[in-house]
């Protein structure tokens, strides 16, 4: 077995760049500040000195045109890792990101392939206000052609990583700053774990079960997968046994896993960062209500997430729109208290 270190999300996927890097001289990452910086998020950090500046390219500050390059270089036949700084920017190249890199593999007949990974820092907690502080993650898989994968801890991150750098289609990788531990913000620890030395991959669409449960399961994904495991320290106190399923990916989405969970407690909190509307907690429920004939809920399903508004500036205000621990924990005792026949009889 290989040697494993704790290590941060940011570190695991340098690392994971960093081996494929050395094992395909077709791999190249681009962006702003991702040199000698190391991206302002921790992702490149030691890659310039290890690769130089024809393989880890700063760019001009026009997402536009660099996006649009990664996608050219991509049919040429390179495998470029292209850095979003803030998802929040998205807008900027939405066309890039849309009408070409997601549409061109079905637009030639699958002719042509785009084995790009695009990768961008989500999320808030941090007082970064309304323009870098949103998730979206279900604003791109609502679109198809992108694969969308959302890590919650270091070892998923550099399996998922190096899984998104071999697929051939184009990949968004998405890492929420609140678990890149970073030592200029804070950070949940629970996202540094043990990550081995040699390379390996985490398959897409393959949700993992962070905490055994019997009594309630939390769906969720990202930043939100910690936050759950600790609610759910605390709920184990007073009796209450809570399943945690990290999604990893919303594209592909492992339903089954989900239904799993579900039959097996009966009570379903969405849990999410993102926005509540139209996002990634309709679509959980819509799929439990698709198989009630399979299931036996034992209370409606329950959904936590980002009401539709702007993140906030203020620190009490953000920390009011985004669930937090203490959220998810009131939201668990109430789903536990409820029963369908009970509102039924109502």
């Amino acid at each position: 077995m290989s040697n494993s270190r704790k290590l941060t999300m940011a570190q695991a996927i340098a690392e994971a760049i960093s081996q494929e890097m050395q094992r395909d001289a077709s791999v190249f990452v681009m962006g702003e500040d991702i040199g000698r910086y190391g991206g302002i998020f921790g992702a490149t950090a030691g890659l310039l000195d290890r690769f130089g500046p024809e393989r880890i390219m700063d760019t001009p500050i026009s997402e536009t045109a660099f996006i649009g390059t990664a996608t050219g270089a991509a049919a040429a036949g390179l495998r470029p890792i292209a850095e979003l700084m803030f998802v929040d920017f998205f807008g900027v190249c939405m066309d890039q990101i849309y009408n070409h890199l997601a549409k061109n593999t079905y637009m030639s007949g699958g002719n042509l392939k785009l084995p790009v990974v695009l990768t961008t820092a989500i999320g808030g907690g941090y007082n970064d206000a309304a323009q870098h502080s949103q998730c979206l993650y279900a604003t791109f898989a609502h679109m198809p052609g992108l694969k969308v994968v959302v890590p919650s801890n270091a070892y998923d991150a550099k399996g998922l990583m190096i899984q998104a750098i071999r697929d051939d289609n184009p990949v968004l990788f998405m890492y929420h700053k609140g678990i890149m531990g970073l030592p200029w913000m804070a950070y949940l620890e629970g996202s540094s774990n043990e990550v081995p030395e040699a390379s390996y991959t985490v398959p897409f669409g393959q949700a993992r079960v962070a905490r055994e449960g019997e009594d309630v399961t939390i769906v969720t994904l990202s930043q939100m997968v910690q936050k759950a495991l600790l609610a759910a320290e605390v709920l184990e106190k007073s009796g209450l046994r809570v399943e945690v399923l990290d999604l990893r990916a919303l594209v592909p989405l492992d339903r089954e896993a989900v239904l799993r969970s579900v039959r097996k407690t009966g009570r379903l909190l969405v849990a999410d960062e993102d926005y509540l509307g139209f996002g990634l907690t309709g679509e959980i429920a819509a799929i439990v209500a698709e198989n009630l004939d399979t299931l036996r809920l034992k209370a409606p399903v329950r959904r936590v997430a980002v009401p539709n508004v702007p993140i906030p500036y203020s620190r009490p205000l953000e920390r009011f729109a985004i669930p937090q621990v203490e959220t998810l924990i009131a939201a668990v005792q109430d789903l536990a208290r409820q029963s369908l026949p009970t509102l039924m009889e109502a």
